[in-house]
């Protein structure tokens, strides 16, 4: 169901979770200006193969030979980048990202010319296959990874990056800039009606998933001007996100739009990720004290046993020492600096209890309220 939105720009209006027909550049240039929070594009590669390609047994490879990756020269080719490069500088936010997926074919042209048009790289991310195809001539490596660039619509802008989600993706561990993921195979590949690729590179879900995680949030506008047959769309409607799609090919837009039509958008409760402590919103120790959650006076202990008192401003007294609780607690231990939620405790029922869990109550309470 097409749904539309107005920009902040004026009184355009995007067309969300639309397929768009016909020329990337011409659909972008349509579009608002600072418009869309992530552009993830996975455009031709320009792979110049001259000839099929077989395997040993002589039965051919179904490789990509379409004409739309068909390019008469590097020159050209490097035409073509630049200009839909330049569309969708225009239609990203000032804080808005890009994802640009391609092979050794293209990827390092498509690189300059990112840094020429004002894009500032970020990472570049090995998509490393987990099943490659195999060289069937024996005459080079086996080509086993594509390589994804992410850059900011410019130096300095700020970006979307939710570190501690993709950390929690990878089992509590930095998330690193190779991903081992298969390629689309078996039933998430679509077939067309002889049961061969309806496209040739079709896109896995699983690595879509993981750069719609990293770096949007729900409700943020995902555009692919290279849509194909619709894994950028099918994933952001599963994951609360809205997407604009363009391609010129009518076949692929009607597989994309089937597909896209069978995918159920998780609840808003599924869609929560794991957020850094830095996201949480500020609770100010006084906070606790006006609200009667700790008194003026009570007594505070650390986990070496050194007690302050809480005053009625919000501040504490130990001895000869007063100030916040970071100042307090650093004061105590001798040391330049002191997270004091994490290091003071009141007490409750005879155990102490760290004042941080004050803090996360009242946190919990400010996300339960109506935006």
């Amino acid at each position: 169901m097409t749904k539309t939105s107005e920009t902040r720009a004026g009184k355009a209006v995007l067309p969300l979770n639309t397929i768009l027909a016909g020329d990337c550049v011409a659909a972008m240039d349509a579009l608002p200006a600072a418009s869309i929070d992530l552009i993830f594009a996975d455009p031709p590669y320009n792979l110049q193969l001259k000839t099929s390609l077989h395997r040993p047994d002589n039965s051919r490879v179904d490789a990509v030979d379409d004409d739309w990756d068909k390019f008469s020269s590097f020159a050209a080719y490097d035409r073509f980048t630049h200009g839909w490069l330049r569309a969708a500088r225009r239609v990203l936010k000032p804080n808005g990202g890009i994802w640009v997926i391609g092979s050794y074919h293209n990827i390092y042209r498509v690189g300059a010319q990112l840094q020429d048009a004002g894009y500032w790289i970020l990472n570049d991310v090995v998509w490393r296959k987990s099943n490659p195809m195999p060289n069937f001539r024996g005459k080079r490596l086996t080509n086993a990874h594509e390589t994804m660039i992410w850059a900011s619509r410019s130096e300095g802008a700020k970006y979307t990056f939710n570190y501690e989600a993709l950390k929690a993706l990878n089992e509590g561990v930095q998330m690193r800039s190779d991903w081992v993921l298969p390629l689309c195979t078996g039933h998430e590949r679509l077939k067309d009606e002889k049961g061969e690729k309806a496209h040739p590179t079709q896109k896995p879900e699983s690595l879509l998933h993981r750069v719609l995680v990293g770096t949007t949030n729900p409700g943020d506008v995902v555009l692919d001007p290279f849509f194909g047959t619709g894994t950028t769309g099918a994933v952001a409607k599963m994951l609360g996100r809205d997407f604009i799609g363009i391609e010129q090919d009518a076949g692929y837009r009607d597989l994309a739009d089937k597909r896209i039509a069978k995918v159920r958008r998780l609840e808003r409760a599924a869609l929560e990720v794991t957020t850094s402590k830095r996201a949480e919103p500020r609770v100010p120790f006084g906070q606790l004290v006006e609200r009667g959650m700790l008194r003026p006076g009570e007594v505070l202990t650390s986990p070496r046993g050194q007690t302050a008192k809480v005053r009625a401003d919000g501040t504490l007294v130990a001895a000869e020492v007063k100030g916040s609780i970071h100042q307090v607690g650093a004061a105590l231990e001798g040391a330049p600096s002191c997270n004091g939620w994490t290091y003071w405790h009141f007490s409750r029922d005879g155990a102490p209890v760290s004042i941080d869990v004050l803090r996360q109550q009242i946190r919990a309470e400010m996300r339960l309220r109506p935006s």
